[in-house]
């Protein structure tokens, strides 16, 4: 193989919510095919979303360009013609009716890629926002609206083990961070 092989960023424009599968069509068919030389990367650019159900922290991944599915190849020959036959691939993006695919420009790729690494950097780096001995006000869970104070930190688990006044006694809660706040 040559050198003349450079690959590049492409976007190919897919169904809304498809985005998965599209990958897997395109990364299934392009090793069947035995074509891996000229695509290399398939990705959908993802953020990780948190939220609270029911005092419960779930973390769900958010396709972050819905509808479009990035993928690093050299398009010559059929490869482009292989990729638009996939199913729930509608084209690829920027190209005018029947001509060339446009690739991405550097900047645009590392902005989209750095995306996805910071987003992954974010949720790792994070510094544990209580202190100990801290007052704080529970906003969620069954104790809802009661103050307590700090008394262990997990950051692991990003759990707080929280002293509250129930009844006129002291009792120890283990609460999420997202349970609390600063009062």
């Amino acid at each position: 193989m040559t050198d003349n092989n450079v690959k590049k960023w492409y976007v190919v424009r897919a169904v809304s919510g498809q985005e998965n599968k599209v990958k897997a069509y395109i990364e299934t068919e392009i090793s069947r095919l035995g074509m891996e030389d000229y695509v290399s990367q398939v990705l959908v650019p993802t953020e990780k979303v948190v939220s609270v159900k029911d005092g419960k922290k779930l973390v769900k991944e958010k396709v972050y360009f819905p509808g479009y599915v990035m993928i690093e190849a050299n398009l010559v020959g059929e490869i482009p013609h292989i990729i638009k036959s996939i199913t729930s691939v509608i084209g690829f993006l920027g190209e005018t009716k029947g001509g060339e695919p446009v690739p991405l420009r550097l900047s645009e790729v590392n902005r989209m890629l750095g995306k996805v690494d910071e987003l992954a950097v974010n949720t790792d780096t994070h510094t544990i926002p209580f202190n100990l001995g801290e007052t704080i006000k529970v906003i969620d869970g069954p104790f809802n609206g009661f103050n307590g104070t700090v008394e262990k930190i997990n950051d692991e688990k990003r759990k707080l083990e929280v002293m509250v006044k129930i009844f006129g006694r002291k009792t120890p809660l283990e609460l999420s961070f997202m349970q609390v706040e600063k009062v």
